[in-house]
């Protein structure tokens, strides 16, 4: 082929290196934006604790802004989700496709999910323009709408980046823009006449894209949206929901809790920690065990994630369990099992985002963060102790014959790791010490990880690595608080179609035993853990459960732990079961092959949630001395 050719030309190439120059300059610039509203989420509430402290007096509107920094964070991380195809899915049906059905699921899920997104931006025009004509102001004559914007613009750049990522060239993103066009003109300005006959076949439709992959708040969302357009009620209210959950007062405490679980997960504390672990367990039968149930646990704890767990640390624990003689099929399933027990252990992120949800639901349940600490610490202990005697019991006979714990290497061990192991300490005790709010809680324990990752291991370089991190936070966040907003809207479609009030009414009448109704709730919150993630599941289910705990003279945070706990299995069981994807990407072994290897692991948790059940001490005694 001749240098003159249109393929070899550099008149030709330049363009599309131009384009992605631009490209790559956006997304500096996104990244950039969005860690800056993070680390001003983290300075702002400890700003206002230094002048509170010191001068007696605060910042005037700080916490709506802080509030509204989460609903920037919400939009623009799940923006940065979209432009990486990492928005949270529960699919995996696309891993089995090849050719031109894979083709297809892509360009039919990623439309329908963009239409989806479309209507969502739409509801939230239609919310702003509402919020603007009541003139409202944050604080410093700053009108609240022009925050507020961010809800139709972080909906626009969702839609769009759907569009793209559905197809791998013009034409199929071509065809994937008209087809959205025309159901929104359909559905949105020239609707037929009787909606509610389409409401079926529009959830069918919702239902095979969400089969195809696409994202959960798609589902979500997209169930509300069509509930609510088949009944002729303004979409907006589903904008307003959104808007009402992700500015929340206590919500800030999701991100910056997160984000110093995300920091230690990219220092070196994995590696410092683990040989505190070791030097204390390490010596005994099932040593490697206990390290590995610890690691987990400690991590997943901070970062409200158990999948970022077992990607973080799946490759330095794998080693230490086959160096100990596990079989590969233990090894795995025991760090695919542990990556969620950290779940009930503070500050974890569904602990915190169930207070939030039941408080407002039911508002003399007396749920608050601080109580779902306490109670989650022993049902906690009993998982992981569970768990470890199980690691135990497959460890080698031998291990442990002549070998005694060398004294001062644990002492070596945790100087070295000190300032890492009191970073419970820090944040526990600004909670409960009376010195700061949950939300200045969250803030001193991110700054505090930051600072001693940074500055005092120097593990992280302050301006190369903390942007990357806090970036990445972001978009995990963002992910996550896509899916609060738009589940609250279809809960709220429960609720005002009186489904928590019937379903009190039919259980009570169908199960009169308490005890009857814990066996039948543990049955069907397997069931959700197959079928939800747990984000959704507490903001779905949640507004459900509670009336019917209360029915039953169920303490509602002794339900709140059975729910989580009854979570934690959802992770390891099909189809939803997040983890057992993430450890046969990180261990590169088939899905089935981890699924087996978890299935005494499964047995060992389901017992422990049946004594967290039916123990209910176990959950309320801690909470009982919080006065």
């Amino acid at each position: 082929m001749s240098d003159e050719s249109p393929i070899g030309s550099p008149e030709i190439a330049r363009p599309e290196t131009e384009f992605t120059g631009i490209r790559k300059w956006l997304r500096q610039g996104e990244n950039l934006l969005v860690s800056l509203a993070l680390a001003a989420m983290v300075l702002l509430p400890l700003t206002e604790v230094v002048l509170r402290k010191m001068f007696q007096t605060g910042i005037v509107g700080a916490s709506a802004f802080l509030q509204h920094f989460t609903l920037v964070i919400g939009l623009m991380g799940g923006a940065l989700a979209a432009r990486d195809g990492r928005l949270l899915s529960l699919s995996t049906l696309t891993n089995f496709l090849h050719g031109r059905w894979r083709t297809f699921a892509r360009i039919f899920s990623g439309t329908f999910a963009a239409a989806v997104t479309v209507f969502l931006c739409l509801g939230a025009w239609q919310f702003v323009m509402a919020e603007k004509a009541g003139e409202q102001i944050l604080a410093y004559n700053i009108p609240t709408w022009t925050v507020q914007l961010i809800l139709p613009l972080g909906f626009a750049a969702i839609a769009l980046r759907l569009i793209w990522r559905c197809s791998e060239d013009w034409r199929g993103r071509l065809l994937a823009l008209v087809v959205v066009g025309a159901l929104v003109y359909w559905l949105g300005f020239k609707p037929p006449m009787e909606p509610e006959k389409w409401v079926v076949p529009l959830l069918i439709m919702l239902l095979c894209s969400m089969a195809l992959g696409a994202p959960i708040f798609v589902m979500l969302g997209g169930t509300a949206l069509i509930l609510f357009w088949g009944e002729e009620l303004p979409i907006a209210s589903v904008s307003l929901t959104h808007y009402s959950m992700v500015t929340n007062p206590t919500l800030p405490t999701i991100p910056l809790f997160t984000l110093a679980g995300y920091i230690l997960a990219e220092g070196g504390a994995s590696r410092r920690l683990v040989k505190v672990f070791q030097s204390l367990f390490g010596q005994l039968r099932g040593g490697p065990a206990i390290v590995t149930v610890l690691m987990c646990a400690f991590f997943t704890s901070f970062t409200g994630a158990s999948g970022v767990t077992i990607l973080a640390l799946g490759g330095l624990l794998m080693p230490v369990l086959v160096a100990a003689k596990y079989s590969e099929r233990s090894a795995l399933g025991l760090l695919t099992g542990s990556g969620g027990l950290g779940l009930l252990f503070p500050p974890s992120l569904p602990l915190i985002l169930f207070a939030i949800v039941a408080s407002s639901n039911v508002k003399s349940s007396g749920v608050t963060i601080e109580k779902m600490f306490l109670a989650g610490l022993l049902p906690g202990i009993l998982l992981v102790t569970l768990t470890s005697l199980w690691g135990i019991s497959k460890g080698p006979k031998i291990e442990s014959q002549g070998k005694k714990i060398q004294w001062n290497e644990v002492w070596l061990s945790i100087w070295e790791a000190k300032w890492e192991l009191a970073l419970p300490v820090v944040a526990l005790v600004a909670l409960f010490g009376g010195f700061a709010t949950p939300v200045e809680a969250a803030a001193v324990t991110a700054l505090y990880a930051v600072v001693i990752e940074t500055f005092v291991y120097k593990d992280l370089k302050l301006t190369r690595d903390v942007p990357r991190v806090l970036s990445e936070c972001t978009l995990l966040v963002g992910g996550v608080l896509l899916i609060l907003g738009v589940a609250l809207g279809f809960t709220n479609y429960l609720v005002d179609a009186q489904i928590p009030s019937r379903g009190v009414e039919w259980v009570t009448q169908a199960i009169e035993s308490k005890y009857a109704f814990l066996l039948v709730l543990n049955l069907f919150l397997l069931v959700v853990g197959c079928l939800m993630d747990i984000f959704s599941a507490i903001v779905v289910v949640v507004p459900l459960l509670v009336p019917l705990g209360v029915a039953y003279g169920i303490d509602p945070i002794h339900l709140g732990i059975i729910f989580l706990a009854n979570l934690e299995l959802g992770l390891l069981t099909p189809t939803v079961g997040i983890n057992l994807f993430l450890a046969s990407y990180r261990f590169n072994r088939p899905v089935l092959e981890i699924t087996r290897s978890v299935i005494p692991i499964q047995i060992v948790l389901l017992i422990g949630v049946l004594l967290i059940t039916y123990f209910p001490f176990l959950t309320t005694f801690l909470p009982s001395l919080l006065k």
